[in-house]
């Protein structure tokens, strides 16, 4: 995995006409960069730099103590020092002799944006009087295409996580029922969690996130002690994570009331809605399209139906993180600065979670995983077509 995304990440520093990508870091454990689980998959203590340049073999220069454990990623030529790293990383640039060195900032993307304040001014204090002092940009771009861009074997692991999840939830409804607590569903999945030896998407605390009802807190906060009573809807927000990818889906059940053989209109027909939408998603969906296209396409929908508009975006990527790369299905909105304006890529894989407020009920939600083919979504998850009737 980490020899492919190197390469990778060769061919999109080819792409962009940026010479050399370098990822400069200090203690990981503890201050992680996040590309270091793309192209190292280690940790390192000492002042360490990673070069990939567009052309030529890869170089990593670690304290002596790293040394070792580094080389045997076989992903990179290893130099080691001992006194300090500033001598050794201006004669490995001068090697390459890059006009432009992509370094891990951004004001846009979290996963791109991993080089500390601290660590930069240690960097631009090296390379001080130096011709390279002016070469610095933003690896941005470069972080956003390698996370977006996946390949066959993330794919696969991507889908066994969408498939254990999937498994849980049908687990959920043979248990489920009116007196049952959010916690005490919460309890029960992560329960699973732990009999399937995985972890789960993001903090326990929260995945599951599981709310009921018309007076939930919603989709980001704990579970409460709150209980499901018939006539409620509920929904879940979970993920597993196992082979280091995750998943992130969630599904919607209504509690029958007494004499209901099916869900009142007031509930099928929003529900219906965001399902329709969300299979307009896919089949819309093409490489080359911005991000703010298929939002604009999913919220025009549900507000011509006479709903309000969700507050959020359509939809985020998935891979090693629950929110993974740049891309996003966003509207124009000033929090998502310039990711609305990103281009899909063939082979990124999308969630697609539109809601509706469903007044004295609950929340009408899906979240269904897709990955952008040359002719649009393919569903990796199993969607929902149905609400998950409980009597």
């Amino acid at each position: 995995m980490i020899g492919e995304k190197i390469e990778q990440a060769q061919r999109i520093l080819d792409e962009d006409n940026t010479n050399l990508w370098l990822t400069f870091v200090r203690e990981s454990e503890t201050a992680g960069d996040p590309v270091l689980d793309l192209i190292l998959g280690e940790g390192c203590t000492w002042h360490s730099a990673f070069i990939i340049p567009a052309a030529g073999e890869p170089v990593a220069i670690v304290g002596s103590l790293d040394e070792a454990r580094i080389k045997e990623t076989g992903a990179y030529e290893v130099i080691g020092y001992k006194e300090g790293i500033g001598k050794v990383l201006i004669e490995q640039l001068d090697r390459f002799s890059p006009s432009k060195i992509a370094i891990n900032y951004s004001e846009n993307d979290v996963m791109a944006d991993g080089l500390s304040h601290g660590m930069y001014l240690t960097l631009a204090k090296y390379l001080e009087g130096t011709r390279y002092a002016d070469a610095l940009v933003s690896s941005e771009g470069i972080v956003s295409k390698l996370r977006g861009r996946k390949t066959p074997e993330e794919i696969r692991r991507i889908k066994v996580n969408i498939d254990l999840t999937l498994d849980i939830f049908s687990r959920v409804t043979e248990i489920i029922r009116p007196g049952l607590t959010e916690k005490e569903v919460a309890e029960f999945i992560l329960g699973e969690v732990e009999r399937e030896g995985v972890e789960t998407s993001w903090e326990s605390s929260q995945c599951p996130a599981v709310f009921t009802g018309p007076e939930s807190a919603g989709a980001h906060a704990r579970p409460k002690d709150r209980k499901i009573e018939k006539g409620h809807v509920l929904n879940i927000d979970f993920g597993t994570r196992t082979l280091e990818y995750c998943s992130d889906l969630q599904r919607t059940w209504y509690f029958l009331k007494d004499r209901e053989e099916d869900a009142p209109e007031e509930v099928k027909r929003p529900f219906e809605v965001i399902r329709d939408s969300i299979a307009m998603a896919a089949e819309r969906i093409r490489p080359g399209m911005e991000g703010r296209e298929i939002d604009s396409i999913v919220r025009d929908y549900i507000v011509g139906k006479g709903y309000d508009e969700y507050p959020h975006a359509l939809g985020h990527q998935v891979g090693r993180s629950t929110h993974d790369g740049a891309g996003l299905l966003c509207p124009e909105w000033e929090r998502y600065g310039n990711l609305p304006y990103l281009k899909i890529e063939e082979n990124q894989v999308y969630t697609l979670e539109p809601r509706i407020n469903i007044l004295g009920y609950g929340v009408a939600t899906i979240e269904e995983i897709i990955v952008v083919r040359k002719d649009g979504g393919e569903f990796m998850s199993d969607p929902q077509r149905e609400l998950i009737l409980v009597k």
